[in-house]
């Protein structure tokens, strides 16, 4: 069968590999839609940052060359030794719940299986979707409803980070939220903010994504491509105070800055961002105006 595989930076290979079988406790599932996310195109062009290298993965025993892809939709074609009395069924239309964890170390019998030291990722840490047949643990997919076509499928691993990331920012309904970049995840995270009752503002250098924002309900859109005007223009929408929580989600070098100075005093700079460098931050701005940091991953 055909699969893009990952080996290495800038060397991502269409292959023919041999078409995988369900072991006991697995499902075997025909890919019908695999998103290509801004994190692969990192990987390829930066990395490898995420993805399992010279040595195998804890979990899997995976390590590269992997097949990519971690937003995935299919239908299951053939359940695995233990399956047939369990929630899934041949012909079922599923979405991969895309990590699995050990479900045993401190971190995951406290429920923060996302931050699991063994974590294994399909795509990183595991083949992924970007092949015409997958096989994954039949207890980490869910089944698709009605309402949901296989073209729509991939988009619940993104919304999973906004709706994480709108948990741990602990925002509260009539908070006013800023989030920074309007792709995929910026997009979904406008959207789960605002079902949290929050007013959105979102911000992004390309009108024609700003627009995309307004359709989706953002209150108001600022283009940040002049920083000085976009701040200014923040100041105005909060009374001068500033946002309650700024979302970065753009992942570029100069956005996690722009999260930390446009939150208000005593406010909340939420990263869902993911970074191809390490970057430098003025940890008086933080310690000072009593900004909260949080990463969040999911």
């Amino acid at each position: 069968m055909k699969a893009i595989v990952y080996h290495g930076n800038k060397d991502i290979r269409l292959e023919d590999i041999p078409e995988p079988s369900p072991a006991p406790g697995e499902v075997k599932i025909r890919v019908t839609n695999a998103s290509i996310c801004a994190t692969d195109i990192e990987e390829w062009q930066f990395g490898p940052l995420w993805v399992q290298h010279g040595s195998p993965n804890a979990l899997t025993g995976k390590q590269t060359p992997l097949v990519i892809g971690h937003e995935i939709s299919g239908h299951v074609v053939e359940l695995g030794e233990g399956v047939a009395d369990g929630n899934v069924h041949t012909g079922d239309r599923v979405v991969v719940e895309n990590v699995l964890t050990c479900g045993t170390c401190f971190w995951c019998k406290r429920g923060q299986q996302s931050v699991c030291p063994s974590m294994a990722v399909a795509g990183f840490m595991a083949d992924g979707g970007l092949e015409e047949f997958m096989v994954w643990p039949a207890d980490h997919v869910v089944v698709l409803p009605e309402g949901i076509s296989d073209v729509e499928g991939p988009l619940v691993e993104p919304a999973t980070v906004a709706v994480h990331g709108v948990r741990r920012s602990g925002v509260k309904a009539g908070d006013t939220v800023a989030v920074i970049g309007c792709g995929t995840v910026g997009l979904l995270t406008l959207q789960a903010f605002k079902a949290a009752g929050a007013r959105v503002i979102a911000i992004d250098i390309r009108d024609q994504s700003l627009e995309l924002a307004t359709v989706l309900g953002a209150d108001w859109v600022v283009n940040s491509r002049d920083e000085q005007a976009a701040a200014g223009r923040l100041m105005e929408l909060t009374d001068g105070v500033g946002p309650d929580i700024v979302v970065e989600t753009a992942g570029a070098r100069e956005t996690p800055r722009m999260a930390i100075e446009w939150a208000r005093r005593g406010g909340t700079a939420l990263l869902l961002g993911i970074y191809s460098a390490r970057l430098e931050m003025d940890f008086n701005s933080i310690v000072g105006r009593e900004i909260t940091v949080i990463g969040s991953v999911a």
